[in-house]
Protein backbone atom coordinates (compact mmCIF):
# COMPACT_ATOMS: atom_id res chain seq x y z
CA UNK A 1 0.00 0.00 0.00
CA UNK A 2 1.49 3.38 -0.93
CA UNK A 3 1.77 5.76 1.67
CA UNK A 4 0.22 9.15 1.59
CA UNK A 5 1.29 12.17 1.29
CA UNK A 6 1.64 14.37 4.29
CA UNK A 7 3.43 18.40 3.75
CA UNK A 8 5.13 19.53 7.10
CA UNK A 9 5.49 22.96 6.92
CA UNK A 10 9.31 22.75 8.69
CA UNK A 11 10.61 20.67 5.62
CA UNK A 12 11.93 21.97 2.57
CA UNK A 13 13.96 25.16 1.68
CA UNK A 14 12.91 28.10 3.70
CA UNK A 15 13.57 30.39 0.57
CA UNK A 16 14.36 30.07 -2.95
CA UNK A 17 16.97 31.88 -5.06
CA UNK A 18 14.97 34.34 -7.80
CA UNK A 19 14.38 32.73 -11.08
CA UNK A 20 16.60 34.35 -13.28
CA UNK A 21 17.43 33.59 -16.48
CA UNK A 22 21.39 33.62 -17.55
CA UNK A 23 22.29 33.78 -21.50
CA UNK A 24 24.87 30.61 -21.32
CA UNK A 25 25.02 27.76 -19.10
CA UNK A 26 24.03 26.54 -15.48
CA UNK A 27 25.15 23.91 -13.36
CA UNK A 28 23.50 21.88 -11.66
CA UNK A 29 24.85 19.69 -8.51
CA UNK A 30 22.75 17.25 -7.06
CA UNK A 31 22.87 17.92 -3.15
CA UNK A 32 20.74 15.61 -1.61
CA UNK A 33 18.77 12.46 -2.63
CA UNK A 34 16.08 11.25 -4.19
CA UNK A 35 15.74 8.42 -2.27
CA UNK A 36 12.48 9.08 -0.40
CA UNK A 37 10.63 11.13 -3.06
CA UNK A 38 8.36 10.56 -5.26
CA UNK A 39 8.74 8.70 -8.30
CA UNK A 40 8.23 12.17 -10.62
CA UNK A 41 10.59 13.79 -9.13
CA UNK A 42 13.45 10.95 -9.16
CA UNK A 43 12.52 11.18 -12.76
CA UNK A 44 13.19 14.95 -13.06
CA UNK A 45 17.03 14.36 -11.29
CA UNK A 46 17.36 11.52 -13.82
CA UNK A 47 16.25 13.51 -17.20
CA UNK A 48 18.80 16.24 -16.01
CA UNK A 49 21.16 13.30 -16.23
CA UNK A 50 22.10 13.55 -12.21
CA UNK A 51 22.86 9.55 -11.27
CA UNK A 52 23.88 10.03 -7.35
CA UNK A 53 24.66 12.08 -4.48
CA UNK A 54 26.92 15.11 -5.55
CA UNK A 55 26.85 14.90 -9.17
CA UNK A 56 27.07 17.77 -11.41
CA UNK A 57 25.98 18.12 -15.16
CA UNK A 58 26.19 21.56 -17.15
CA UNK A 59 23.23 22.25 -19.55
CA UNK A 60 22.44 25.21 -21.52
CA UNK A 61 19.73 27.27 -19.89
CA UNK A 62 16.04 27.27 -20.86
CA UNK A 63 12.99 28.23 -19.60
CA UNK A 64 11.96 24.16 -19.75
CA UNK A 65 15.20 23.54 -17.93
CA UNK A 66 14.68 26.32 -15.42
CA UNK A 67 10.56 24.20 -15.30
CA UNK A 68 12.24 20.77 -13.55
CA UNK A 69 14.80 22.60 -11.34
CA UNK A 70 11.75 24.00 -9.73
CA UNK A 71 10.09 20.83 -9.31
CA UNK A 72 13.60 19.41 -7.29
CA UNK A 73 15.10 22.57 -6.11
CA UNK A 74 15.00 21.67 -2.79
CA UNK A 75 17.41 18.52 -3.99
CA UNK A 76 19.68 20.55 -6.43
CA UNK A 77 21.88 23.48 -6.73
CA UNK A 78 22.42 25.71 -9.58
CA UNK A 79 25.53 28.10 -10.44
CA UNK A 80 26.04 30.16 -13.47
CA UNK A 81 28.96 28.31 -15.67
CA UNK A 82 31.83 30.70 -16.40
CA UNK A 83 32.36 29.91 -20.59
Amino acid sequence: MPRTFVWHRTRGPKTTEPNTLTEGKVRITQVRSGIGHEARMRQTLEALGLKHHQDSVVHPDSPSLRGMIKRVRHLVTVTPEKE
